[in-house]
């Protein structure tokens, strides 16, 4: 048996024949690319790979001890700032640490996300940071989780995962920046942004209907709307909670990327942010600190929290049999001159 067919007694090249109802020489074509092969044959491989489990080991091919050092960081929007910044935090502590980095975008698709997890494994990667793309499901980590390659969750947990996790806290920062807008004496309040399958999305809406409970305050189901988590959906978002005939005086947006969408739809409706409208992010991205007025945010430090999801999968590649760990970290409220304050309180002062 050679080393592509098996590796430390995993599953093996003629299980996977079998299993397809093909040639183990139709099976290594495939692996290795060197010959020609129907798409639904190819396919029809693919999934019995996935059912049994199989990672075609490339290192144990010739680049296994070149591959000994590799990270996997799979990222779910790198157009998103955030991400950048979390990637930064990331690559801080591998480089230190005599770990190459490589760097995949998804581009928010499953099946990508699947395709590039594959080939850093195929690669030698001893571990993956996954900030998993929308609509992840448990079983599209199980086996990675439960495999050779160690795997930490970052920014988004999801439902029903037992992998290792590192995530801001999403609901009290929520709650922490709705409380601030009720205290500014806003109580119409829209939520936008974000898609209701996404468990960030679950988590900060339940911040900001904490807050808005504990204040007495109704939530319009009209002012909930739902986006895409980017510059676009905000100005969708924003637009159809604009075209209301009572739009609200106050708007908590799903992230800073989106707040700065919402920003840009009521500027081009006339509309002055922070005298006219509240308009509030998440995140603390460096943009928000330059756009015109200043975005009023919550801070979760996205490259802190990459340095942490680089030690926690450190730290899970020196001991494998470390139990899962998580980490959640602190969300602080940061005010700047979208919300309103400055204009409210020259208000009380005339």
């Amino acid at each position: 048996m050679t080393e592509a067919e098996s590796d430390k007694g995993r599953v093996t090249i003629i299980e996977i024949a079998k299993a397809a109802g093909v040639s183990k020489s139709t099976v290594s074509l495939v692996l290795t690319g060197r010959g020609s092969v129907k798409r639904e044959t190819a396919e029809r491989i693919q999934r019995a790979m996935d059912q049994l489990g199989y990672v075609y080991n490339r290192g144990a091919a010739g680049l296994r001890n070149a591959g000994s050092n590799i990270v996997g960081i799979v990222i779910n929007d790198l157009s998103n700032p955030f991400f950048a910044e979390l990637s930064i935090g990331i690559q801080n502590v591998l480089q230190m640490s005599g770990y190459v980095a490589f760097l995949a975008h998804t581009g928010e698709s499953v099946s990508q996300q699947s395709q590039v997890i594959r080939m850093m494994r195929e690669n030698g990667a001893r571990g993956i940071i996954l900030c998993p793309a929308l609509d992840t499901r448990p079983e599209d980590v199980e086996g990675l989780a439960s495999g050779d390659a160690s795997l930490v969750l970052s920014i988004r947990r999801i439902a029903g995962s037992q992998a290792s996790l590192v995530v801001p806290d999403n609901r009290a920062g929520a709650a922490r920046i709705t409380r601030h807008l009720l205290n500014l004496g806003h109580r119409r309040i829209a939520y936008v942004g974000g898609m209701g399958s996404m468990v960030v999305r679950q988590d900060r809406f339940q911040g900001f209907a904490d807050a808005m409970a504990d204040a007495k305050c109704a939530i319009d189901p009209g002012l909930n709307i739902e986006s895409l988590p980017t510059k676009d959906g905000g100005v969708r978002a924003m637009g159809a909670v604009l075209a209301l005939a009572d739009r609200p005086t106050a708007v908590v947006c799903y992230n800073d990327v989106v707040a700065i969408g919402a920003m840009l739809a009521a500027a081009r409706r006339g509309l002055s942010v922070g005298t006219d409208i509240a308009v509030v992010g998440f995140d603390d991205t460096e943009e928000a600190r330059h756009v015109v007025p200043a975005l009023t945010t919550v801070s979760v430090d996205a490259v802190g929290l990459g340095e942490r999801s680089a030690r926690m999968l450190l730290d899970q590649i020196a001991d494998r049999n470390a139990a899962g760990a998580t980490y959640v970290g602190e969300a602080k409220l940061i005010i700047r001159e979208s919300c309103g304050i400055h204009h409210r309180a020259l208000a009380a002062a005339g």
